[in-house]
């Protein structure tokens, strides 16, 4: 390479200008969510973002509701059976949850599932079948801790005097729970819920690795490792401004949930 390929390259990329400019045109490429091209093929940035994201987006999406359809009603049937048998196993299958690594519990999937059984696709995004193993994977994990969430503030919330007036008025009990307990304690519910969904779309990058999912995770993976910094860059500050974006819409719920929040 000789010095005039380097020098046209410095001026393709803006690194011979001083650090200043540098970065006050990296600050206002990022309004027009202009993050660059990528080093390797020169693909913009955006672009890269645009087509993965929504495939990072849906997949956690759906991981969320496998872990909220688990978690509420295995965590509210551990708090009406406290200290008994039902309550004792959920408990011992929460702790179990929280010890498997997402990855392991991954690559058990499709040894079973697809390389044993064949009833899964092993990898890819062709279809709904290949939503069960990534989904099931972010799902149980995330219910693991969701279940104790959900016990500990329906054990609080079923001591409330509100509680034991509905059950006097002859409610039917899984009213009480679901409309009336669950609701009460759906603020921290939501809050942690929210914070999770943040930190999902962060920490999917491993199971999308594993099942070769078309998402933001494999794609920031490929930037670490080819050293693509405007592509890591942009995926970094696209997931930032998505979990500003995921606490906003909790502090809306807030205001839909309990009417005095939304009074106030």
């Amino acid at each position: 390479m000789t010095e005039q390929d380097l020098e046209r390259i410095r001026e393709a990329l803006g690194v011979n200008q001083p650090f200043l400019v540098q970065y006050w045109e990296f600050l206002t490429g990022l309004l027009r969510f202009d993050f660059g091209r990528s080093f390797l093929g020169g693909t913009p940035v955006s672009r890269l973002i645009a087509d993965a994201l929504p495939a990072t987006l849906l997949l956690a999406v759906v991981s969320m509701v496998v872990s909220i359809a688990l978690s509420i009603p295995l965590g509210i049937k551990a708090a009406t059976a406290r200290g008994g048998m039902a309550d004792q196993a959920i408990r011992i299958l929460s702790l179990v949850g929280l010890s498997v690594p997402n990855f392991w519990l991954a690559t058990m999937l499709v040894l079973l599932f697809a390389i044993t059984l064949g009833w899964l696709p092993p990898s890819g995004m062709e279809g709904p079948a290949n939503f069960v193993m990534p989904a099931v994977t972010m799902g149980v994990i995330l219910t693991a801790t969701n279940v104790r969430l959900v016990r500990s503030s329906m054990l609080e919330t079923l001591q409330s005097q509100y509680v034991m007036v509905a059950r006097a008025k002859g409610l039917s009990e899984s009213k009480v729970l679901y409309k009336h307990a669950l609701r009460n304690c759906a603020i921290p519910l939501i809050t942690y819920f929210g914070l999770q969904f943040g930190g999902l779309l962060g920490g999917i990058v491993v199971v999308e690795r594993v099942f070769n999912w078309p998402g933001l995770g494999t794609l920031a993976f490929d930037a670490v490792a080819a050293r693509d910094y405007p592509v890591l860059q942009g995926v970094i500050t696209v997931l930032s401004l998505l979990i500003v974006g995921v606490n906003l819409l909790v502090d809306i719920a807030y205001g839909l949930v309990d009417p005095r929040i939304r009074t106030s």
